[in-house]
């Protein structure tokens, strides 16, 4: 089957978001502009760290003398839930950020599984690849995606005092306590 690259540039949208309740939830990459919507599942891990990752090469870029500002507005901060309904593309492997620095924007990458391969190159539409989700935005809509997904995360359980581990509601086995429910 031939590789799909789902291209948004720019999105009318592009936020992380979950199905499900905190502890049973499942996280979501979601682009959609054009009349069509692409959602891929990820792993917290990813969507925490892709937040991280954005926020780290924006300073970066805002460095080296290219104008980013610095937050986005209160009025564009998406807070609506997902669109549905939510059909899973693939489950994300690997993701790559890259800036063009000729546009002005931020490339973000979210790829399938490799069959065999390593993940291909930000940018790269080899028909071998792995089916993939990429996403060019201006900063100001990175920045946004940005401050959604980390409310998305930090709205999960809460963490144990002791070890960090997730509380569930009925508390949990600590590893601090020897075993013991906290």
């Amino acid at each position: 089957m031939p590789r799909q690259v789902h291209l948004f540039d720019p999105p009318e949208r592009f936020v992380a978001g979950t199905v499900g309740q905190p502890g049973d939830r499942t996280f979501y990459l979601q682009a959609s502009g054009g009349g069509r919507t692409v959602s891929v599942a990820l792993e917290k891990g990813q969507v925490q760290l892709l937040a991280e990752k954005l926020t780290e090469l924006l300073e970066e870029v805002r460095r080296r003398g290219i104008d980013v500002p610095a937050g986005p507005p209160r009025e564009i901060e998406d807070v609506a839930p997902l669109d549905q309904p939510v059909e899973e593309e693939f489950r994300v492997a690997a993701l790559a950020l890259g800036f063009e620095v000729d546009a002005g924007l931020v490339v973000v990458e979210a790829q399938a599984p490799a069959e065999g391969e390593e993940a291909s190159e930000i940018g790269d539409d080899d028909e071998a690849g792995p089916d993939t989700l990429r996403v060019r935005m201006p900063p100001r809509a990175a920045l946004s995606f940005v401050t959604r997904a980390e409310r998305v995360v930090a709205a999960g359980r809460p963490p144990c005092p002791l070890c960090g581990l997730p509380l569930d509601p009925a508390g949990h086995v600590c590893p601090r306590m020897n075993g013991f429910r906290r």
